[in-house]
Order: C-alpha cells, then sequence, then structure tokens
C-alpha cells in the first residue's frame, strides 16, 4: 500500500517569466517507507515538500495521500486531512517559546476532539518516547537545539500521523546532536512510520533507506 501517489505532478509560478519549479513527476512512496530526497538550493525541493504536504495545490497531475485524490478536495478538507495523516518537522524548530515541552505538544492536537487531560498526557507519552521524560516542563529557552528538535518531532507524532515529512531537520543542529536526531528517525521508521526527508546533505540522505534526486524541477536517481 502506498502512502503517496504523485501522477504527472507539476508547480509553476506566474511571472514574467513563469516559474517551472516542478515539472511533471510521478513517485510513490509506500507505507513504512524512509524516502530522502536529495538537492541543491533552488532544486524545486521546497515545492515538493509543499506539495506533498497539502500545504500548496499542483497546477496539473493527480496527488493521492492513503488513497485519498487531494485535488478533489475543499480546502477545509484538505486542512482537516493533512492535520490528521501528516506530521511537520521543520530546520526551525517553531515552538511556542512562552510554551513548556509538553504545552507545546498538546497544542499540535488542539483541533483534534481530545480532552484536555487527555492531550496533556498523550504529549507526555510521546515526549517520553522521544526520550524527553525529564524536560517534560522545560522552555524551549532552556533547551538545546537538539533537544528542541526532539520536541519539534514529538509534536510531529502526538496525532499519528501516517506521513512524516522532515525539511532539513539537522540543518541547525551540530554534527553530533545531527547524529542523535537521525539515530530518533530511524526508530521512529522502526516504529512503522512513513517519513519523506528533505536534504542537501547527502551524508543525511544516507540515513534513509531509499534516496531520489532532485534537480531544476525534476526527480532523478540519486
Amino acid at each position: 500500500m502506498n502512502v503517496l501517489e504523485l501522477t504527472r505532478v507539476s508547480r509553476a509560478y506566474p511571472g514574467p517569466p513563469p516559474v517551472h519549479a516542478l515539472l511533471p513527476v510521478d513517485l510513490a512512496v509506500a507505507a513504512g517507507e524512509f524516502l530522502a530526497v536529495i538537492g541543491p538550493s533552488g532544486s524545486g525541493k521546497s515545492t515538493l515538500l509543499n506539495l506533498l504536504g497539502l500545504l500548496d495545490r499542483p497546477n496539473e497531475g493527480t496527488l493521492r495521500l492513503d488513497g485519498v485524490d487531494t485535488q478533489s478536495l475543499r480546502e477545509r478538507e484538505r486542512t482537516a486531512l493533512r492535520g490528521r495523516r501528516i506530521g511537520f518537522v521543520f530546520q526551525s524548530f517553531h515552538l511556542i517559546p512562552h510554551r513548556t515541552a509538553t504545552e507545546n505538544v498538546a497544542l499540535a492536537q488542539l483541533y483534534s476532539g481530545v480532552a484536555a487531560r487527555e492531550r496533556t498526557r498523550t504529549a507526555r507519552q510521546t515526549l517520553s518516547r522521544v526520550g524527553l521524560s525529564h524536560r517534560l516542563d522545560a522552555f524551549p529557552a532552556t533547551m538545546s537545539g537538539g533537544e528542541c528538535q526532539r520536541v519539534a518531532i514529538a509534536r510531529a507524532l502526538v496525532n499519528r500521523p501516517s506521513l512524516l515529512l522532515c525539511d532539513e531537520p539537522t540543518g541547525n543542529l551540530d554534527s553530533v546532536t545531527s547524529a542523535t536526531v537521525l539515530d530518533l528517525l530511524d526508530q521512529v521508521h522502526a516504529d512503522g512510520v512513513t517519513i519523506v526527508m528533505i536534504t542537501h546533505d547527502a551524508a543525511v540522505a544516507a540515513r534513509a533507506e531509499r534516496v531520489v534526486g532532485i534537480r531544476d524541477g525534476r526527480l532523478t536517481d540519486a
């Protein structure tokens, strides 16, 4: 079963002249797969990520998430699907500075219909899963970069998504901390989570079980 299926998906931005950021691509990501997409700056990585995360719509083609044709959905339906099925991990952690680690993770469940007490319990469980049981009540300013990224990963996982999208997840981290975060992603993948990771770093991409390249808006074999 495929979590993601892209068929002749493309994206252009209006000009003049128009910018063809992603030329027609086909891509399938199987359930439980760990895929890395590697390419230099300006290659189309961000455009592809925005499409995979349902943050943008393709100009042409079909994108299915868990078998659902996302092109046929209204914006509210796309937002709901994204919230249920996709977790995001970014290079910049995007944590709320005046909220604790637990509160940052719990807030990701705000629109899930889960009661507040249950949100807190689940947030603490998920933080423990990523090795932060000792930092549940810490604020972002008191945590290291690696700990902040672990909070961000817990936030992405708390709703049990079908797909985890990682955008340069080690871009703001030193090499030792990067290795720790990548080890955590390996553990998450081993638990059965499907991961697509966008990166410019070949060493980071090597942690995935499959790697594809992107250059000038075209997907290639890495």
